[in-house]
């Protein structure tokens, strides 16, 4: 039986979230695999992932900051706000000329700090209890509320490319959970009077997580994926606090402990991973998450 961790994979194009979840579920002989935040199929980049019991961690990680890197088209707008959706739009030669640099890093500023955000349309967001992206490929109009994000990063990389059919820029990005990149493409464009929609898409940063860290699927054999163990995986998105055996039995029978902590905090004895607690009342820890069902001896 695998042991409970956490697995960073580089997911690549074409295959979809869930296409990745069923391979390492296979990989690992196990149903219990789940994931902190999609990524569409166009995209690729890090997803991390939960196995056994340390699905349970996936809860602390899903709002984490992210960074991407993206290429965003300027000149034409889609459906889907992305290459992979029909055109609604397209910007002439003499439009596109009259689009400098400056005005774009001037737009991007803009699109820089504290913002607020209308996801795109073909969002993974419900809407009357049913997804966004649903109602938008059955033909049906969507509106989505405005969200407030954090936009920290918002950088051109490298050299904006000019053509008479489009206008072409790498940019990288770090922003708050639940940031549609693809919304600060059609953004950009919108602002600039000549639409805009992405081209490519890399997530690159979840949290403390990185890509350079993952797995590539391609050369993943079963019995052997380099997972992170659950006490290392909680060490490295959460506070950590070390409890006594005494807490730590406290715990595990539903009971509160002495202790004070500002947000969520995984609690350790040793190697063990025993849980996640949070401050109930003046000096009272309770539990929120408990990782194993052994019980210490006192």
């Amino acid at each position: 039986m695998i042991s409970p961790g956490l697995l960073l994979v580089d997911k690549p194009a074409g295959m979809t979230s869930h296409d990745v979840v069923s391979k390492v579920r296979k990989l690992a002989g196990t149903r219990k695999v789940g994931h902190a935040g999609t990524l569409d199929p166009m995209a690729t980049g890090l997803l991390v992932l939960g196995i056994e019991s340390a699905t349970k961690l996936l809860t602390f990680i899903v709002g984490a900051d992210k960074t991407y890197e993206a290429t965003i088209r300027l000149g034409s707008a889609t459906v889907t706000d992305d290459r992979e959706g029909d055109f609604l739009s397209q910007s002439t030669s003499e439009q596109l000329a009259k689009v400098s640099d400056a005005d774009i890093l001037k737009v991007i500023a803009t699109l820089s700090g504290d913002i607020q955000q209308v996801p795109s349309q073909v969002s993974a967001i419900k809407v009357d209890g049913e997804r966004a992206y649903a109602k938008v490929r059955a033909g049906e109009e969507v509106e989505l509320k405005a969200r407030a994000v954090n936009i920290a990063k918002f950088e051109v990389i490298g050299a904006i490319r000019h053509s008479d059919t489009a206008i072409d820029l790498d940019v990288v990005i770090d922003c708050s959970s639940g940031t549609y990149i693809r919304a600060l493409a059609r953004d950009l464009g919108a602002a600039l009077g000549v639409g805009g929609h992405l081209t490519e898409l890399r997530r690159t940063r979840v949290g403390g997580f990185k890509v350079e860290d993952a797995l590539d699927l391609t050369s993943a054999q079963p019995n052997g994926l380099p997972l992170i163990p659950a006490v290392d995986a909680a060490s490295a998105c959460l506070p950590v606090l070390e409890i006594s055996v005494s807490d730590e039995l406290a715990l595990r029978q539903g009971k509160r402990i002495n202790g004070h902590v500002d947000s969520p905090t995984a609690v350790i004895r040793g190697a063990v991973l025993v849980g996640v607690v949070e401050s109930a009342g003046e000096d009272q820890l309770k539990s929120l998450v408990i990782f194993s069902d052994e019980v210490p001896n006192v």
